[in-house]
Formats: C-alpha cells, sequence, structure tokens
C-alpha cells in the first residue's frame, strides 16, 4: 500500500473515531423572530424528555413565562428548565455534582456567553420559589466564566439610553450592554474573580468603577459599601459555583441528551439582527457554539419557534407592524405585554421574508408555531412575502441596514381565517381546515416542516403536527 494510501485510511481513521466521540446530540431551540415567541413553554415541553438543559447567552434582559400545573413561573436568569425537578440548572458550564439525582438539567445561561447580576439572580430565586419551585439550593449551578453586571452598568446604560434622546434604542436598562463592553475591553469581572482572592477582586472592582466615574463623572458609586454587599454575595454563590465545559463534553461523550434554550432572538441577534436595535449578545446558533464551548458536529435538531403573527418590544424598524385595530387586537388577546420591561409589544402580520432569513442563518430543521389562537377571531389574514424597492424590484435578501430596511413596501398574501376557537383543539386534524391551510402556507414558504402548533398558554395546548 502507498504512503498516500495509508496516510488517508489512517486520517479517515481519526475521523471516524472523532465522529463517535459523542454518543449524542444538542438539539437547540431558538427564537426565529424579535422575540418573545414563546421559547420557554417550548423547553418546559422539551425538557421532560432530555437530561441536560442550558442556557448560552445574553442576562436578565430576556424572559420566558412558563405554566406549569396552573402556575406561571417569570424566568429572566433561570432556566425555563428549572420547573422540571428532576434536572439541575446551570448558568454557565458546570461539571457533574456527586451525589445529584443523574437525571440532570444544566441550565447555562452564563459562561462565555452570559452576564450575570447576582442581586437580580437571587430576588428571582426567592419570587419563584415563594410560588411553589422546590430545592433550587441542590438543582442550579453557575459557570465561573460568567462576567458580573454591577449596579453602575445599569445605571450607565438608563444615561446612555437618555443621552440618545428620541433615537434611543428601547433597551431593558438592566446594564446588559455595558457589561459585555467591559468583557470586550477587558477589564470586566467573572464569577471566578468573585471567588477568588478577594483583594484582587477588590482591585479589579476599583479599578473598573474608576474608569466607569472618568467615562460618566454623574454616576455615584459607594466603593467600599459595593465590596461589602460582594463580599456577603461571594459566600452567598459559591456553593453554586462550578465549571461545566468538560461537565457537557462527558454528558455527550455517555450518551446524555441536552436541549440548549436561546435567549431574546435571531432579528435581535448583535452580528445579525437589525443593529444597532439589538442585543448584546449572539442570539443565533453561532452563540451556541461560543456560549457553551461546543464543536459544530455536536448539534443536532435546530427548533425555530415562530410566533404565528410578529411582536417586538422597544424601538427599531419594523416592516409588517400593524397601527390599527389589527395592532390592538393582537396586543389585547395575545396578552402582549414584555415579561422584563412590562412594555406594550409592537405587533403585526407574519413576516416569511424575515423568517426566511433567519433560517439561513440558523439553520431551522423544524418550527414551533405558537399563538395560533390569537387570529381565531380574525375573518382574515394578511402574511407578508415579499420586500420591495420603492420602484417595485423585489429583494432577493433581507437588508442589511436600518435606511434600507426603512424604504422598502411589503408585498402581502391574504389567507381566510377560521372565526373559530382553537383553544380546547389537541389533534392537529380537528384544527378548523383554514388554520390548517396557515400552517402549511408557511410551512411551503420556509421548505421547513413545522412540527408542533401552540394554541394556548399551558403546555398541554401544544399540538404535535408531524
Amino acid at each position: 500500500m502507498s504512503a498516500s494510501a495509508t496516510n488517508g485510511t489512517h486520517y479517515e481513521q481519526l475521523h471516524q473515531g472523532r465522529t463517535k466521540m459523542y454518543k449524542s446530540k444538542v438539539d437547540v431551540v431558538l427564537g426565529a423572530q424579535w422575540g418573545d415567541e414563546g421559547k420557554g413553554k417550548v423547553v418546559d415541553m422539551l425538557a421532560s424528555d432530555v437530561d441536560i438543559v442550558c442556557r448560552c447567552q445574553g442576562g436578565n434582559n430576556a424572559g420566558h413565562t412558563v405554566v406549569a400545573n396552573g402556575t406561571e413561573f417569570d424566568f429572566h436568569l433561570l432556566p425555563s428548565g428549572v420547573v422540571n425537578e428532576k434536572c439541575v440548572s446551570v448558568i454557565g458550564p458546570s461539571r457533574k455534582v456527586h451525589g445529584l439525582n443523574d437525571n440532570l438539567c444544566v441550565l447555562r445561561r452564563t459562561g462565555n456567553g452570559v452576564v450575570i447580576h447576582l442581586p437580580s439572580l437571587f430576588d428571582e430565586v426567592l419570587k419563584n420559589e415563594a410560588k411553589g419551585l422546590q430545592h433550587l439550593e441542590n438543582r442550579l449551578i453557575i459557570s465561573d466564566r460568567a462576567h458580573l453586571v454591577f449596579d453602575f452598568h445599569q445605571h450607565v446604560d438608563g444615561m446612555q439610553e437618555a443621552e440618545k434622546g428620541g433615537k434611543s434604542l428601547g433597551t431593558t436598562k438592566k446594564g446588559i450592554g455595558p457589561a459585555y463592553s467591559s468583557k470586550a475591553t477587558r477589564n470586566g469581572i467573572r464569577v471566578g474573580e468573585l471567588l477568588g482572592d478577594f483583594n484582587l477582586f477588590s482591585e479589579k472592582f476599583k479599578s473598573i468603577v474608576a474608569t466607569h466615574v472618568r467615562l460618566f463623572p454623574s454616576i455615584n458609586v459607594d466603593v467600599e459599601a459595593e465590596l461589602a454587599r460582594y463580599k456577603d454575595y461571594a459566600d452567598k454563590v459559591r456553593p453554586y459555583v462550578k465549571d461545566t465545559i468538560c461537565f457537557l463534553h462527558t454528558a455527550l461523550r455517555n450518551g446524555k441528551t441536552i436541549l440548549v434554550e436561546g435567549a431574546n432572538a435571531a432579528m435581535l441577534d448583535i452580528d445579525f439582527g437589525t443593529y444597532p436595535y439589538v442585543t448584546s449578545s449572539n442570539c443565533s446558533i453561532g452563540g451556541v457554539l461560543t456560549g457553551l464551548g461546543l464543536p459544530p458536529q455536536t448539534i443536532g435538531e435546530v427548533i425555530g419557534v415562530v410566533k404565528a403573527y410578529t411582536t417586538r418590544v422597544g424601538d427599531g424598524p419594523f416592516p409588517t407592524e400593524q397601527l390599527n385595530d389589527i395592532g390592538d387586537l393582537l396586543q389585547t388577546r395575545g396578552f402582549e405585554v414584555g415579561v422584563t420591561t412590562k412594555r406594550k409589544r409592537r405587533c403585526g402580520w407574519l413576516d416569511i421574508p424575515l423568517l426566511k432569513y433567519t433560517s439561513l442563518v440558523n439553520g431551522y430543521t423544524c418550527i414551533c408555531l405558537t399563538k395560533l389562537d390569537i387570529l381565531d377571531t380574525l375573518p382574515e389574514i394578511k402574511v407578508a412575502v415579499a420586500y420591495k424597492k420603492p420602484n417595485g424590484e423585489k429583494l432577493d435578501h433581507f437588508p442589511g441596514t436600518i435606511a434600507e430596511l426603512g424604504n422598502i413596501e411589503v408585498e402581502y398574501a391574504v389567507l381566510p381565517g377560521w372565526q373559530t376557537s382553537t383553544e380546547e383543539v389537541r389533534n392537529f386534524k380537528e384544527l378548523p381546515e383554514n388554520a390548517q391551510s396557515y400552517v402549511r402556507f408557511l410551512e411551503s414558504e420556509l421548505s421547513v416542516p413545522v412540527r408542533w402548533v401552540g394554541v394556548g398558554k399551558g403546555r398541554e395546548s401544544i399540538i404535535n403536527v408531524h
């Protein structure tokens, strides 16, 4: 056998060995629009059949609502999978903790990709424990690589929004952007540093405060009081902090099933969204890899969650927005109020060009269509099917600038409504014919199968299509 043939066989064997290293895949749930699609409910539904649920990016600027056993839970830093009591919830990378149930649910919300405001985290834990969430002390793990959001980050966030005046971005003012800025300029502070030598932490904290005071002279930080507070937080958070990167890879090698819960949504991605009206992290499929330390070959299903119409919170372009009775009806029937901001969501028709674009970026293997029931009363339903330039020429791409997006015209298809309640339907074939046609129209336009349809709040209201 020639040397080249031998080398070819050798490399092929290495490749096969690398491929077989992982006995399971990572399934991913991602928002396909501007957020608030119902990802939390989808994760809650799927979490009962997986070993691990992870969060990979964002901060407490995201909000997920889960209804379980008639109780409504609101999550911002805690993952939605935490409702499943068989799960250990991990914020960031972690390793297995001896003595815990083997049915682990890792909620990785920090790690490389997440930023965490400790006061908000512990407030959220207390509020949800009061609603009946139990045994979190044994089921929550926080990554030592998570970057910290401090109160002064939040103050700066508010100041920067105020300075923009009428051109504000509509941020949640939770300090997420300034915290990511600290990370990018390499003077951010991670959870692991809080738990290390406190003198070194104190030095870094004083340095980062001095930098922000120099840039924003009106902010006032009581450094000694904050250090005393974070010394207490160090003791409080220490039992939860672990390293999860090796844990996730070990889990994959051992055949454990993993589900990733994305925060925010594709059109809020800092690279692919409607910049600058976006969040400060990667909410698309790339953020899963960089936020969890996973290689691409570990990804299995990519589930795009699509609301049956379109909403967004805050400012920014919105081609199918309906500033009329239709928008008001969708907002009222859909209870469209932000979980985090409590602001009314802007509402409009379903947008196929937008969904085609986010499908290109994320590679959806299937769709979960949520809140179909909100359309029940409409005699006809419009769906955006194309963007056009002012001269009538159709665009073959999603606009890359706000100026271009603000100058497009929308072409709509008009579909018949069904004017029948779907809230109690639990079988796809029992949906009204026009409702089924609406789902099939979405499938046909995106060339992606719709696997589930949601017609209500609870997990029991999600219908299997395929």
